[in-house]
């Protein structure tokens, strides 16, 4: 993967740890709906230590002795962390197992309630963060002015290094499937998620190394904040000069696929010429050839409720909260190397 370029200058120090202890590392879900309180599928707030989003299911589906594919969950969690996430359990005839049965150190049942359908994929508004950065090396009166900065004007909005697999290896597993390789079913979508995300990414890097990824440039694809309705392009104007200071539109990008890419004049060139080399070349023929659409991306990024405080000396501690599908190490990535301990 090519190295991801900063909004607002150099790092602020050599290198830190995450992850030292899954505590270091919180995530909670937050609800995109209330639930029922009717229905046969029971819903479960589940807090769970050292174990990943797949294992937790099945662990439901064994204690309901269903089927795994009678479990379902908004989105993936990490396993070298602390995380509380929504599972939904069928069963049709309303008799759960004894809830205490799931107890054990890895996984809590904080609430449980019916719900009239089954938790959809993406069915969540967000996730907030709980992170704590250890052997922090720096000027922290600098990290704490980059922070507030941060606050103040967003991020580079990045698909993290996670969605690109150990080493990067999902973008040349891409390839290779595009080449012929044979893939299951579920490494297919994982690798053409991956193969978007590089695209995307690229396309990003170019925006930040030219200063535009919060700013307007000709042929502009404006996104609504908080959706994925895009609109434009249309003449700069004072009113959507005052949207964009207030964060209700941002620039985007595209996620690659057959269709009209939208964008035009500079915003397209440069869209273009970022993702002209052989590799992303290559990477664009093989979505095509999968027949996603065009789609779109927002360039820019503003956590919620950003927060830090320094537990002792080289000790951080940051919270937020980010929309579905954005990525907490963008935000590290503001202040400087870190490490992963797990």
């Amino acid at each position: 993967m090519m190295p991801l370029p900063l909004a607002f200058g150099e790092p602020l120090f050599a290198g830190a740890l995450i992850r030292s202890t899954p505590d270091d590392f919180q995530v909670d879900e937050l609800p995109s709906f209330e639930a029922t309180g009717e229905g046969e599928h029971l819903l479960l707030e589940i807090r769970k230590r050292g174990a990943n989003t797949v294992h937790v299911a099945k662990l439901l589906a064994q204690w309901a002795g269903l089927p795994e594919m009678a479990v379902s969950f908004a989105g993936m969690k990490d396993r070298h962390a602390v995380t509380t996430q929504r599972f939904s359990v069928h069963l049709p005839k309303r008799v759960a197992p004894d809830l205490a049965l799931l107890a054990s150190d890895d996984v809590e049942v904080v609430s449980s309630t019916w719900h009239n359908r089954k938790l959809q994929r993406g069915a969540l508004a967000g996730n907030r963060f709980k992170l704590v950065l250890r052997e922090v090396h720096g000027d922290a009166a600098a990290i704490d002015a980059r922070l507030q900065q941060i606050a103040e004007r967003g991020i580079p909005n990045w698909f993290g290094e996670q969605r690109f697999g150990r080493d990067g290896g999902n973008v040349p597993a891409a390839l290779a499937m595009f080449g012929g390789r044979r893939m299951r079913k579920d490494q297919r979508s994982l690798l053409l998620s991956a193969a978007r995300s590089a695209l995307f990414n690229r396309v990003l890097g170019a925006r930040v190394e030219q200063g535009s990824w919060d700013q307007p440039i000709d042929g502009e694809v404006w996104m609504l904040d908080g959706s994925r309705s895009v609109f434009g392009p249309e003449p700069w104007s004072e009113v959507l000069a005052e949207r964009l200071a207030r964060f209700d539109i941002h620039p985007s990008g595209p996620l690659w696929g057959v269709g009209d890419l939208r964008s035009s004049d500079a915003a397209r060139a440069l869209e273009l010429a970022a993702i002209d080399d052989e590799q992303s070349q290559a990477l664009r023929a093989g979505l095509e050839a999968e027949g996603l659409k065009h789609e779109r991306r927002s360039l820019r990024l503003r956590p919620a409720l950003l927060q830090h405080q320094w537990l002792q000396d080289g000790v951080l501690e940051l919270s937020f909260a980010l929309p579905p599908g954005c990525y907490a190490t963008a935000v590290l990535h503001e202040l400087g190397p870190v490490t992963d301990a797990s």
